[in-house]
């Protein structure tokens, strides 16, 4: 699938309105200090808890802490490749997928939309809470800060691609490669925090 958004331009500086509605437009807009400050808190307050009401060890704990920023570009390129670029091959289908991320590839320069909302990143936070916990009990109290600094390492390294010039250094990788993945071939470069994945499962960008 190459199409992913619905204009055909190189580079759209512009803004979509998403809902008709003025409160449901108003609030699919966030500044990317909201959500990366909401996963930094959460994270403070389940490591407190981490370190003073459970008996795993420090030494242990992050380890597991650890695991958790790793596993989270694991599943940030697992959401980007199945879930956000899914063929739009329903009618419903194709409105999921163009609201959570086609309109990003048409507006890639609206810093308002490089986030999911408030609401929506504290969901996601209460959702990967309760899944960890079900999955490995008190660690879940480790491995979600761990989790959640991940999302906003990548929340945070997205904005920074796409609102300022690479550097010149080795990270201009990232820039580099998120480029392509927009303006070449969306089909290659999920990884946005790291191209580790995409090395693993071979999709990162053909050298010309």
């Amino acid at each position: 699938m190459k199409k992913i958004g619905r204009l055909d331009k190189p580079d759209n500086f512009g803004t979509a309105k998403m809902f008709s509605n003025p409160l449901l437009e108003k609030i699919s807009r966030t500044h990317i200090l909201v959500p990366i400050t909401m996963f930094f808190i959460i994270s403070s307050v389940s490591f407190y808890y981490a370190t003073t009401a459970t008996e795993i060890g420090l030494a242990v704990g992050g380890l597991v802490l650890i695991l958790g920023v790793f596993a989270f570009t694991f599943v940030e390129y697992m959401m980007h490749k199945h879930f956000f670029h899914m063929a739009p091959d329903t009618p419903i289908k194709d409105k999921l997928q163009y609201t959570v991320h086609g309109v990003h590839h048409d507006y890639p320069k609206d810093k308002d939309r490089l986030a999911m909302p408030p609401f929506v990143s504290a969901a996601y936070a209460a959702i990967f809470y309760l899944v960890f916990r079900l999955l490995m009990g008190d660690y879940a109290l480790y491995f979600l800060p761990g989790f959640l600094i991940g999302y906003a390492g990548y929340l945070g390294v997205h904005y920074i691609v796409h609102a300022y010039n690479p550097p010149k250094n080795f990270f201009k990788i990232l820039w580099v490669n998120h480029a392509i993945h927009h303006y070449k071939d969306p089909d290659v470069s999920f990884g946005v925090s790291s191209p580790l994945w995409d090395f693993l499962f071979g999709t990162l960008p053909k050298k010309d």
